[in-house]
């Protein structure tokens, strides 16, 4: 099959191209800390979280292989968010150093930089599977009803939901994820799979937030996804469950000296809209 250039080039000038030796020094000086909150996600559940702009943080897999449904928020106007799809037509299908994950209109800017990940080097398997997902969504109990018949509570959606309740956030505001340690891709039938999730005890996805944020993971109901959760073969998955951690390291000022924060897009928002002199847009 030949390959197609990508629709979205990034020009060479691009306000937010990605300075790898300053992602570098601030992930190394994070790190030569110790973390200023350690918590353990347990299974089948959601756990919400603040990030401090320039701060650091991990989502690490500390018994092994386990896939995780992360949302993120500009912590002070949760109407910016994670916008899965423009990420994958930016950075692509499946995420790792370097890439950044992008907010929704009309705000249109990084939220944070991958700056570390220790599964970097999976590649492409033999099935053309790819890790960190940006393909898919989270799992859910109204799509688990229509396939299945059956109530379920402890959702990805479901477990997002009650973690960010807290902050006066509801389901309304539960929004396509970041599949970490999870790999996908589309089949013959460009139909979507999941494969089970190669990670180690020990893996991490690493980022840096570029503003201030409100972060949501759940540990997946699905587990390592080594299990089908749906079809003939569906059974209970709980015993490939397994624990997340989540992990906030302090930036060193120094290394944030010179660093220009993004900020939201500089359209006008006219829309091709004009107000005459009686006020009414035309």
């Amino acid at each position: 099959m030949k390959n197609y250039p990508a629709a979205y080039q990034i020009p060479p000038d691009f306000k937010y191209a990605v300075d790898r030796e300053f992602y570098n020094t601030v992930s190394k000086s994070a790190l030569s800390r110790p973390p200023v909150l350690s918590e353990v996600v347990p299974v089948r559940t959601g756990y919400a979280w603040e990030v401090k702009q320039g701060q650091v943080f991990r989502i690490v897999a500390p018994e092994g292989p386990q896939v995780g449904d992360l949302n993120i928020w500009y912590r002070h106007d949760p109407r910016e968010r994670l916008w899965a799809s423009r990420t994958r037509q930016l950075e692509g299908a499946h995420v790792s150093t370097f890439n950044r994950l992008w907010s929704t209109l009309p705000f249109m800017r990084p939220l944070v930089t991958i700056t570390g990940d220790s599964l970097n080097d999976y590649g492409v398997d033999a099935y053309g599977g790819r890790i960190h997902d940006l393909l898919g969504t989270r799992c859910d109990p109204y799509i688990n009803k229509l396939l299945s018949g059956e109530e379920f509570d402890h959702h990805c959606h479901s477990n997002l939901t009650r973690a960010v309740l807290p902050y006066g956030l509801t389901e309304f505001d539960v929004h396509d994820v970041l599949n970490v340690f999870q790999v996908t891709g589309l089949n013959h039938e460009d139909r979507y799979f999941m494969e089970a999730s190669p990670a180690r005890p020990g893996d991490y996805l690493e980022f840096f937030a570029e503003v201030d944020l409100l972060c949501a993971i759940s540990t997946c109901p699905g587990g390592d996804l080594s299990l089908p959760m749906w079809g003939d073969e569906a059974g209970s998955t709980l015993s490939v469950c397994r624990p997340l951690k989540v992990e906030i390291y302090d930036t060193d000022p120094a290394c944030l000296k010179g660093w220009t924060p993004p900020v939201r897009s500089d359209y006008r928002g006219q829309h091709g809209l004009r107000e005459d002199r009686s006020g009414v847009n035309r």
